[in-house]
């Protein structure tokens, strides 16, 4: 994953993978999600970005893994 930021637009961006999205869903205001054809999500692009968060979130990373509970 990597994460652009513009300071001239505000704007951030989540790149989740390197494919060529087909399209963007609007998931709230300011929040949009770059599709591929078949609905996997390529990124996330957020508006107003420091408005809405604390930038240097943006740049640190916590990585939790977590057990997935037998369902069987």
């Amino acid at each position: 994953m990597k994460i652009y930021y513009d300071d001239q637009v505000d704007a951030a961006y989540l790149q989740m993978s390197q494919e060529v999205p087909a399209g963007v869903v609007e998931m709230s205001e300011g929040v949009n999600l770059d599709l591929t054809e078949d609905g996997r999500v390529v990124g996330i692009e957020i508006l107003n970005a420091s408005r809405n968060f604390p930038l240097e979130s943006l740049f640190s990373c916590e990585y939790e893994p977590r057990l997935m509970a037998d369902t069987g």
